[in-house]
């Protein structure tokens, strides 16, 4: 094997921890890693589908003359849902991807029947693992099935919590409404009554000083 190609089986079982890999998919790995294959940088972080940097010529309408110039892939950040791991796995992925993946139905659908020499690095190879790491747990688990008597009565019983889960919703909106109301009343009640105490002081304080100023003029009359 190439450097390249054990650095990536190195990187993989650190991942991965060798968790439910066989000898024999480890063989296969071993012979469908690329080589001597060059990839870009950007490429090792994402879900390419084998595209990358193209160069080419660019051509003057006028005279004809040739400049060496590059196209870049179209890359996109994008949340992608795992139905077998039942999470969203942010990546980078080329628009070609995703219509690989439109037409595959899913991402675990497009990694697992995906060739493992065309998966050009290691974060594609470590869902690859990942997805089917995860169908091996599945399998082994123990499958109930209930009666058709049984599941109508689950179903019942269901909608029986549902229904008690949005009565408890709107019984503690009503009571947070009345205790908004209720704190509302009181509020404006008090304010009116300190008007009013308000209103009767400075009443009785005009009124004394209108009384004090009266004894002040007669005593001046006399």
């Amino acid at each position: 094997m190439a450097s390249r190609s054990k650095a990536m089986l190195k990187n993989l079982f650190q991942k991965t921890k060798g968790e439910g890999v066989s000898a024999e998919a480890i063989e296969a790995w071993k012979k469908a890693l690329p080589n001597n294959k060059c990839i870009m940088g950007r490429a090792k972080r994402g879900l390419y589908g084998g595209r990358h940097i193209q160069f080419g010529n660019q051509i003057s309408e006028d005279g004809g003359n040739k400049t060496r110039r590059t196209w870049k892939p179209n890359v996109q950040e994008k949340r992608l849902f795992s139905l077998i791991l039942d999470r969203f796995i942010r990546i980078k992925v080329t628009t070609h991807t995703l219509r690989c993946i439109d037409k595959a139905g899913c991402v675990d659908d497009y990694l697992l029947h995906m060739p493992i020499h065309k998966l050009d690095n290691e974060l594609a190879l470590f869902w690859k693992v990942k997805i089917q790491q995860q169908y091996e747990k599945l399998s082994k688990m123990e499958v109930g099935f209930f009666p058709p008597e049984e599941e109508k009565n689950l179903a019942e019983a269901f909608e029986r919590v549902k229904i008690a889960r949005k009565a408890s919703r709107a019984e503690n909106r009503e009571k947070n409404r009345l205790n908004t109301n209720t704190e509302i009343s009181n509020g404006v009640e008090t304010g009116i009554q300190n008007a009013i105490l308000d209103s009767r002081e400075g009443t009785e304080s005009s009124v004394a000083d209108d009384g004090q100023s009266l004894g002040d003029f007669k005593s001046q009359l006399t």
